[in-house]
């Protein structure tokens, strides 16, 4: 398989694993013309401006607030950077805050590249309570009695939870059973199951237990994409034999991207509102925060544009079986193309610049 292109505006989202925002193709959507001063007029857009900039692209970091889906919060980024072309690396749940990762513009093909990160929570668990979504958007199933729970019991049960382990996803999720959504069949009446798969769970603190009716929880988590931190909160209910469910949770970093860099969405709007561009941090130094990136010359840059493979650059390779990916900048720091380590070569996987473009 080339590489990916892109180029320009013609280029879809479809299929994208990252959980973006597929925008229709611009042709459907824009209607633009190029005015003499470098404006590009936008006709219908429904976006709420008639005028916008020239086109941007990077990453911003977002703090997903509570009761808004992930995509909710594509749809106002959309509205705040003037374009359709905006995803996000990785859903969170709508009672859950924090951490989203926002692409805007050629950047969203990096998104890839940002769903498989580690990720870092904190996040509060309720023991004595069973719910059928595992968290509290859910009803409530069973009620038992904690009054009898001491630390040590709450310790002995996370601690299994630990390390590299066997997770059995939640039922209500986003997975798949033979084409179908398992949260639909959950819906549907159906029982499901959903098989234990392999997570790592690399710290699982208690930080804070509380006692009431119920036993609540604090608890902090770094742990590799795809871990269920509701699956966490079952599981522990399930082993002290009175149930739990999660209450609240909040993503605190996505890879190197943390909560100390996020905007909220109404910080955003504001500055929208006084004129100000959406604060970006540019793709070379996104990519950087991804992978290895180095320099080439304008051969090899060239070369690269054309989807040819100029030599490695990058860090030698430590086993047969890994996989070396590396951002490639020109001179002046912009993101040229990502690329893989292919028998001592840099193989395109995708372009973003052709050769001599601005």
């Amino acid at each position: 398989m080339g590489p990916v292109w892109d180029l320009g505006w013609a280029g879809g989202f479809h299929g994208h694993p990252a959980g973006v925002d597929t925008p229709a193709p611009a042709r459907r959507t824009l209607g633009r013309s190029r005015s003499p001063t470098g404006l590009i007029s936008q006709r219908g857009d429904g976006l709420g401006s008639t005028t916008v900039t020239n086109e941007q692209h990077g990453f911003i970091i977002v703090d997903k607030p509570q009761d808004i889906t992930s995509h909710g919060v594509v749809a106002r980024m959309r509205g705040i950077a003037r374009t359709r072309k905006v995803g996000h690396g990785g859903t969170l749940d709508p009672m859950a805050t924090g951490v989203l990762v926002i692409a805007v513009g050629k950047a969203t093909k990096l998104l890839t590249y940002v769903s498989g990160l580690d990720k870092s929570y904190s996040a509060t668990v309720r023991l004595g309570q069973s719910t059928v979504t595992d968290d509290a958007e859910g009803d409530v199933i069973a009620s038992s009695a904690t009054d009898h729970l001491t630390a040590a019991d709450i310790e002995a049960a996370f601690a299994p939870l630990r390390g590299h382990i066997q997770q059995r996803p939640s039922a209500v999720s986003a997975i798949k059973i033979n084409g179908e959504r398992a949260y639909k069949r959950v819906r549907d009446g159906e029982d499901v199951e959903l098989p234990a798969r392999p997570v790592t769970i690399s710290r699982l603190d208690i930080t804070d237990i509380r006692r009431g009716e119920f036993v609540e929880i604090d608890i902090t988590v770094d742990c590799s994409s795809g871990t269920y931190i509701r699956a966490i909160a079952r599981d522990a209910g399930e082993a002290l034999g009175v149930g739990g469910h999660l209450r609240a949770l909040r993503r605190t970093s996505v890879g190197g991207f943390g909560l100390d860099e996020a905007f909220t969405l109404e910080t955003l709007q504001e500055r929208k509102d006084a004129g100000e561009p959406v604060p970006l941090t540019d793709m070379g130094t996104s990519a950087g925060r991804l992978m290895e990136t180095f320099v080439v010359g304008e051969d090899e840059a060239r070369k690269l544009s054309f989807g040819q493979s100029p030599p490695w650059r990058g860090s030698a390779r430590t086993d047969e079986e890994s996989v070396l990916m590396g951002a490639a900048l020109n001179e002046s720091g912009e993101l040229l193309a990502v690329v893989s380590e292919v028998d001592g070569r840099a193989k395109p996987a995708v372009v973003f610049k052709a050769h001599g473009s601005a």
